[in-house]
């Protein structure tokens, strides 16, 4: 089934969610503000200039800020008439990174396609892509999901396909949170509790072995209960955000003001910018944004409410699953910012430096807030 598009539906039918649309640009204000102070000594050495990483984060906004724009005035339906493309183009950018010489390898990992001034990291396009089929998958297959073992089957196959190129990168962090977030709306749209059962207990055991195959990961799970015992070594980077959140104290040594940044905390300006947070801005700034991020994600999950109860299931799944996405990619970054998970690459949605991530959740929320927007009596599916 495909919906008809006409040029009226380009236009939204009311206003989008004021207070969601605020908090998503406030965050990304604050993200520019971070980024800028945690990177100015690496900036430097790196580059001679200190604010290099500014500059390019504050181009990366600037394609967000449009990707969003863009996202809000595109129709839902046109979504859902196209997301088996997406998620295919996905899937085969997925695999090109892969082919020698193509795909940019970083500390080990391939999960770079470099375009010159940018590079393209394809697993966040497939989180991306993933929730349009598995929302467009719902409203074709939703009785089946409910009823029959093979309706959850299905879109966890899919998973898999993805999850192989993940893990060829390797990119655990995503698979993560791509199966959880898949998992979390099959969960919301009613498929039988049993059936987590079979595949959580499948999702821990892969955990498992892969943690047990490769002793570098033993040894970062085994950080984590006491990282003070090699602190210069495995424990290196989770001892320093401790120490950044200890100096951070309850109001914070200032903005601009960190001494973890100083060569002391690696990625400070990626994966670890909220340790840097919580050191110039303290307890109650660190809580404070935590507490903007929750609101955020709560006023997202009203919208998807507001679309199920309106009639409108693709709009609904699709929103759920966005914020599924950002949600757990919140948690897990601040899990590992105070020593509770291994380090794994994941950065903080709309706060950490990084042009894929970025953009894709500009674009996540711009489709969110048309959602919003079409949340009227009679709006569009």
């Amino acid at each position: 089934m495909k919906f008809e598009i006409r040029r009226s539906d380009f236009m939204p039918l009311g206003l989008p969610d004021v207070h969601f649309v605020l908090v998503a640009c406030a965050l990304a204000c604050l993200g520019f503000l971070l980024v800028a102070s945690s990177s100015i000594e690496v900036a430097s050495d790196r580059f001679g200039q200190p604010f290099s990483f500014a500059m390019k984060h504050a181009l990366f906004l600037t394609i967000a800020a449009i990707g969003g724009v863009v996202a809000y005035f595109i129709p839902t339906r046109w979504w859902y008439n196209y997301a088996t493309h997406f998620l295919l183009i996905s899937m085969v950018l997925l695999a090109v990174i892969l082919i020698p010489g193509v795909g940019l390898t970083v500390k080990g990992a391939t999960r770079w396609l470099s375009l010159g001034f940018f590079n393209l990291q394809p697993s966040e396009i497939a989180k991306f892509t993933m929730m349009l089929f598995l929302a467009s998958y719902l409203v074709r297959r939703l009785e089946e999901v409910r009823q029959k073992f093979s309706g959850f089957v299905k879109p966890m196959a899919v998973v898999g396909l993805i999850a192989v190129l993940l893990l060829m990168e390797p990119d655990y962090g995503t698979l993560l949170v791509l199966s959880c977030a898949v998992m979390g709306v099959l969960l919301l749209a009613g498929a039988p509790f049993t059936q987590y059962i079979v595949f959580g207990s499948a999702l821990v055991l892969g955990l498992v072995v892969l943690a047990v195959i490769e002793p570098y990961r033993v040894e970062r799970i085994e950080t984590i209960f006491n990282p003070w015992a090699d602190r210069y070594g495995a424990g290196y980077q989770i001892t320093q955000a401790l120490l950044a959140f200890g100096r951070g104290g309850v109001v914070g040594m200032g903005l601009g003001n960190s001494v973890q940044k100083l060569f002391y905390l690696p990625e400070a300006h990626t994966d670890f910018v909220f340790a840097i947070l919580a050191e110039e801005l303290g307890l109650i700034g660190a809580l404070s944004t935590v507490a903007v991020m929750t609101y955020m994600v709560w006023r997202g999950l009203l919208i998807g409410r507001r679309a199920e109860l309106g009639g409108r299931p693709f709009a609904a799944y699709l929103t759920y699953g966005l914020l599924l996405l950002i949600a757990l990619q919140i948690l897990i970054n601040l899990a590992v910012n105070i020593g509770l998970a291994p380090t794994t690459g994941l950065t903080l949605p709309l706060l950490s430096y990084g042009g894929s991530s970025l953009v894709m959740t500009a674009v996540s929320l711009g489709v969110i807030a048309r959602i919003s927007a079409d949340n009227l009596p009679g709006g569009r599916p």
